[in-house]
């Protein structure tokens, strides 16, 4: 019963948390304590990338449960991490940067191709959303056709968040690391990337897909002729 209990008390971390492990204290090491004088370029930059990353591996271990983006986030900070070390060409950060929301963009895209598309899962969690319910009502109204639709319009708009995030992954490193990996100044130049990510980056990609929500919302409303509250979860 005990552990029981205790899996279904952990909570994801509090925003600032992630905030100060995956953004602000890496950026920090890598501007100000990657000098000659202070850590150095190479070690600068292992000590920085082992926040996030262990801070994604307690995350994992704490609430047992595999999560498809903070394994992405583990891999986009281990292939940083290989870049930096092995001293390639700083054009591959900005390859990676866009690569990676790039893909998920394209496979959030496709499954709306199949009978899994991936927006459902991100957008109608089972945890908020009394799917059976809403289901079974969508069926009453014989709506669960037009709710198929609603669902590939939602999907065109997370797509499209995720490209966007792609394109200014890219710009924004092309713009900022341009020094030779394993230097004092592609560390700087890696952790201001890093702490202008969520301004530039973040914040239009999560207007993008708050956007896509309160559409899919506001169809539900609509097709079903209940408000969004009455398809919650009571807790």
């Amino acid at each position: 019963m005990h552990s029981s209990s205790s899996s279904t008390t952990a909570k994801k971390p509090s925003f600032f948390i992630e905030l100060m492990f995956n953004i602000v204290v890496p950026s920090v090491i890598l501007m100000k304590f990657s000098g000659e004088a202070q850590l150095g370029a190479v070690l600068g930059l292992i000590v920085a990338l082992l926040f996030p990353i262990s801070f994604g591996l307690w995350d994992l271990n704490r609430r047992k449960t595999v999560n498809f983006f903070s394994v992405l986030g583990l891999v986009s900070v281990l292939l940083t991490g290989g870049i930096g070390l092995l001293q390639l060409d700083p054009q591959y950060i900005a390859i990676k940067e866009a690569a990676i929301p790039a893909l998920i963009g394209v496979g959030v895209w496709l499954s709306q191709f199949t009978k899994f598309p991936v927006v459902e899962k991100l957008l109608l969690n089972p945890d908020l959303v009394n799917v059976e319910k809403l289901q079974k009502r969508l069926a009453e109204r014989k709506q669960t056709a037009a709710f198929a639709q609603v669902i590939k319009r939602a999907g065109i708009g997370v797509s499209g968040g995720f490209f966007l995030s792609a394109t200014l992954n890219y710009i924004l490193a092309r713009m900022i690391v341009v020094s030779p990996a394993g230097s004092e100044a592609f560390n700087q130049e890696l952790g201001r990337m890093t702490a202008l990510s969520f301004p530039v980056i973040v914040l239009p990609v999560m207007l993008i897909l708050m956007g896509s929500v309160f559409y899919l919302f506001w169809q539900i409303s609509r097709l079903t002729g209940e408000s969004i509250e009455h398809f919650l979860h009571e807790k």
